[in-house]
């Protein structure tokens, strides 16, 4: 029995020292577990994670805690790119105050068929980002106006691509002062706007000598005049769409082929005095809308139709 108790007493001793079993250890209170927010923001998880969400993954994000709020709008303040073109989802518009307050590095912006933006929406936007925006898409935007267009004039000097295809409001002043204020446009889109002159467009041209793909399609005051102008200035255009401009002629497109040796594509359907004349001397080298009819001259008298020009 001694010895049963002597073999007892070294156990418990092995096991606390003082009778009682070891207990497990414990977290100590002030050691917090590690969680993804504690991975570095600017060099790890903005530039690595961040980039690959889609706006509504960031959205989604946004509404888990506190610190995914801050870390989504950080992401946001970080993003080069919106694309919101064709939603016109319900509440798009509290979205889209989150967006125009957060975002301060845009360099493209898609906003295309955004049927709720307004003034007063885009301009907050426009003021935080002005200084970066290379390429803007306002595209059948029918509820803004030519205000919404000054910052983007006057402070976009990196500015290369402006598309405002059926805006309506576009007027000669506005394209008067993007004459004043911007050169380097590389691609341009001005289709379905019926407010602006054919003196405007002719000054216009004169400063793209860079412009690459331009869109004039039902654009009224597209004459054969404002073709002329811009083949003699838009040596380096590749493609041009020039559908539904009635008030164009054989005239024009062969002055404006003619000085443009780069031109890859020419769009010219509903143009009822565009003829295989000067379409056929085009065809295998330049992308045309229109078939061959089947009218074809032979090659000396390609040349002999336009002395005049």
């Amino acid at each position: 029995m001694c010895s049963l108790h002597v073999e007892e007493e070294a156990h418990l001793a092995a096991m606390g020292g003082n009778g009682t079993p070891k207990p497990s250890p414990r977290p100590r209170p002030h050691e917090a577990k590690i969680t993804l927010f504690d991975i570095c923001w600017e060099d790890v998880l903005i530039p690595h994670m961040a980039t690959y969400l889609s706006l509504k993954d960031i959205f989604n994000l946004r509404c888990c805690s506190q610190t995914a709020r801050c870390f989504a709008e950080a992401s946001l303040e970080k993003r080069q790119e919106l694309n919101l073109s064709g939603n016109n989802t319900s509440n798009i518009e509290l979205g889209f105050k989150v967006v125009a307050r957060c975002c301060r590095r845009l360099e493209v912006l898609h906003l295309a068929c955004c049927k709720w933006l307004t003034d007063d929406l885009l301009l907050p936007l426009l003021t935080n980002n002005k200084h970066r925006l290379c390429a803007v898409n306002l595209n059948e935007c029918v509820n803004i106006t030519a205000l919404s267009l000054q910052p983007i004039i006057v402070e976009c000097k990196d500015l290369r691509i402006l598309k405002l295809s059926k805006c309506q409001w576009l007027t000669t002043g506005a394209v008067d002062a993007l004459t004043l204020h911007q050169s380097k446009l590389v691609e341009f889109d001005i289709s379905h706007c019926g407010a602006i002159g054919e003196r405007c467009l002719i000054i216009f041209f004169r400063k793209l000598n860079k412009l690459t793909v331009l869109s004039l399609a039902h654009t009224p005051s597209v004459t054969d005049q404002v073709l002329i102008q811009i083949g003699n200035y838009c040596r380096e255009l590749e493609h041009i769409n020039l559908m539904g401009c009635v008030a164009i002629s054989d005239y024009g497109v062969h002055a404006l082929t003619k000085t443009c040796p780069r031109l890859q594509s020419l769009m010219v359907q509903r143009c009822p005095l565009v003829t295989e004349r000067v379409l056929a001397p085009l065809r295998g080298r330049v992308h045309l809308d229109r078939p061959s009819m089947g009218y074809n001259l032979p090659a000396s008298q390609h040349h002999r139709l336009f002395l005049q020009v």
